[in-house]
């Protein structure tokens, strides 16, 4: 491990500074810390912008943990704008510069897209780890656990299985520490938080599958060698971007002897474990408003012919769209050649593109 110290550009000083008015995934800004950083210095958690005094503690009691939470952080932003490109809402809400004061409204809000901007944040960051565990970058953990039943015949447990159960630990350790401070927040914005954590590890839970290699003569397959590991982020994002059109608006009322958070227009019921709620409606994102958090869709590119959500009619709210071309060159015309690489031409074409108004 390197021992060499690393100081943090001036940006990165100026948001710890900032980070104490962010909300309570304020640690999502540790992704703008310089892939060059190594985190083998205790004071270097001093450096690291957003976190908590219980985050800050876990960082100089495990800084190899930290470099992988980094990675969390930034799994988070990418996959989040991945999964919503064809919304208006594109995960506008976490792409800030440095020097922001604080992430936009709809997230301090409790809107819907803080409730799926928690959820991946916690699922993120317990897949990274259980993943950094089966690839050795974490020395504390290694595989998780042989699974105790007996396989089918044909099968058999061997290889690495990523260690989920780690990951859920020090994960929800790490991410809801924020929402467990005295001062963080209105009692009910910690528990829609809280609960839309849990459902983001849920989803997770519910991704780990059976993964395994063939063994045999001339790839036969007549044996299996099979271990429990877990899906890309991407599919856990998308499972909880169904949650995520179907989340229920709840209002924070007395439940017995305290208050609890209730399904606002069929409040007989209590909420439901595996579904995302939200306190406060959402705008519709379609014109830029800083209050209220929104860029608008002015500039987006949209997509004539679908019917979808990334439709030019729903992308640019009714605004209309411009049409531009662009030259794509491509490879075409390939041709393999024995033995063994292939030879490709490069084509041009125009297409056709639309932006919003």
């Amino acid at each position: 491990m390197r021992s060499s110290s690393h100081v943090l550009p001036l940006g990165v000083l100026t948001a710890v500074l900032l980070s104490q008015v962010c909300s309570g995934i304020k640690w999502l800004s540790i992704s703008h810390a310089p892939s060059s950083l190594h985190i083998n210095q205790t004071q270097h958690c001093k450096l690291l912008p957003g976190l908590v005094s219980s985050q800050a503690q876990l960082c100089r009691s495990n800084l190899e943990l930290m470099q992988t939470i980094i990675t969390a952080a930034r799994e988070v932003k990418k996959t989040c704008q991945k999964t919503f490109s064809d919304m208006r809402w594109n995960c506008s809400s976490i792409d800030i510069p440095l020097d922001a004061p604080k992430y936009r409204p709809d997230l301090d809000r409790g809107t819907r897209e803080a409730a799926f901007v928690y959820a991946l944040s916690a699922a993120a960051i317990s897949h990274t780890i259980a993943r950094a565990c089966t690839s050795g970058d974490l020395r504390l953990c290694s595989c998780g656990p042989i699974p105790a039943e007996i396989p089918e015949p044909g099968y058999r447990w061997g290889g690495c299985a990523d260690n989920l159960h780690y990951g859920l630990l020090m994960g929800s350790k790490f991410s809801d520490a924020p929402m467990k401070m005295k001062r963080s927040g209105s009692h009910a914005n910690k528990l829609m938080h809280l609960h839309n954590s849990e459902v983001g590890r849920q989803a997770l839970r519910d991704a780990l599958v059976m993964k395994c290699k063939c063994h045999g003569v001339s790839g036969s397959c007549s044996i299996r060698t099979c271990w429990r590991g877990l899906q890309d982020l991407r599919e856990i994002a998308m499972d909880l971007k169904t949650k995520y059109l179907s989340a229920t608006k709840v209002v924070h009322r007395p439940m017995g002897t305290r208050k609890q958070l209730v399904p606002k227009d069929i409040d007989i019921r209590p909420v439901r474990e595996n579904e995302l709620v939200y306190l406060q409606s959402s705008p519709d994102f379609c014109a830029k408003n800083d209050k209220q958090g929104s860029v608008g869709t002015q500039d987006r590119q949209c997509n004539k012919t679908s019917l979808g959500s990334d439709s030019c009619d729903l992308m640019c709210c009714g605004r209309g769209y411009n049409p531009y071309t662009e030259k794509l060159v491509e490879r075409c015309h390939c041709k393999y050649h024995w033995c063994c690489y292939v030879t490709c031409k490069k084509c041009e074409r125009i297409v056709e593109r639309y932006v919003c108004k």
